[in-house]
């Protein structure tokens, strides 16, 4: 409802943001849902809201729901942009903690997920003004802290592909173990066999790259939409956290 798509290779039609998709069911659930990319809608497959939705619609709005009570509806959907990026956030956060190399920051880093937890059970209107950009920043010191942190046990820090454009990159049985990858464009990247253990692809794009016998074991910050928008096989190693894509 809240989101807008454009016709394209991801989406079948147009879809204005406020307006309902037309697979949207009257309890709200999707009425493709085990079929979105046979239909067509491989975009809302590779979309994660780490759980800010619920929190919106439970929580901040009381379980009050924009077709009963259409008034709320805008600022409802002003709030999940807003709601979305501090989940995101908390995802995170929660990863870093779990990861023993971080164990320096673990203290800043349990201060930070308080604060941004606090943050996403305040009011709607507190929501909306919050300045999230600065609260990013303020968190993402503490993440590239623990990038560093984890990544100096396998030499990362001489692999620093930071945002780089690797569209199409030849990389197969390249050896990225520990290398900083955030917010890297990998868009059709050959990774077949290639070893990403510990990498930073923390924003990294992966549509449609291949990682076909990859080894993403302990991959930092790699989330489901990542490997969902990837291709990959049975020899491709997923971190235990997450999920084999269905279409791999």
């Amino acid at each position: 409802m809240a989101l807008p798509f454009t016709a394209s290779a991801d989406f079948p039609v147009d879809k204005d943001a406020g307006t309902p998709c037309r697979n949207l069911l009257a309890d709200f659930r999707c009425g493709i849902h085990s079929r979105l990319r046979d239909n067509g809608f491989a975009g809302c497959t590779v979309f994660e809201c780490f759980g800010a939705g619920q929190k919106v619609s439970q929580v901040t709005f009381g379980g009050r729901d924009w077709r009963q009570h259409p008034g709320t509806a805008r600022r409802m959907f002003e709030v999940f942009g807003v709601m979305r990026q501090l989940h995101e956030l908390l995802a995170y956060l929660g990863e870093a903690l779990t990861l023993p190399r971080a164990e320096p920051v673990h203290e800043q880093l349990r201060q930070a997920r308080a604060e941004v937890d606090r943050l996403t059970r305040t009011s709607a209107e507190e929501l909306v003004a919050l300045d999230v950009a600065a609260q990013r920043a303020e968190v993402n010191v503490l993440l590239l802290r623990t990038s560093e942190l984890v990544r100096a046990g396998f030499g990362g820090r001489g692999k620093n592909r930071r945002g780089a454009d690797l569209m199409g990159a030849r990389l197969r049985n390249a050896d990225l173990r520990g290398a900083n990858l955030r917010g890297a464009y990998l868009i059709a990247a050959d990774l077949r066999g290639a070893d990403l253990r510990s990498a930073d692809v923390i924003g990294a794009d992966f549509r449609d790259a291949d990682l076909r016998g990859a080894d993403l074991t302990d991959c930092l910050f790699l989330t489901q939409a990542q490997l969902n928008a990837a291709r990959g096989d049975a020899a491709t190693t997923v971190p235990p956290a997450l999920a084999r894509p269905a279409h791999w």
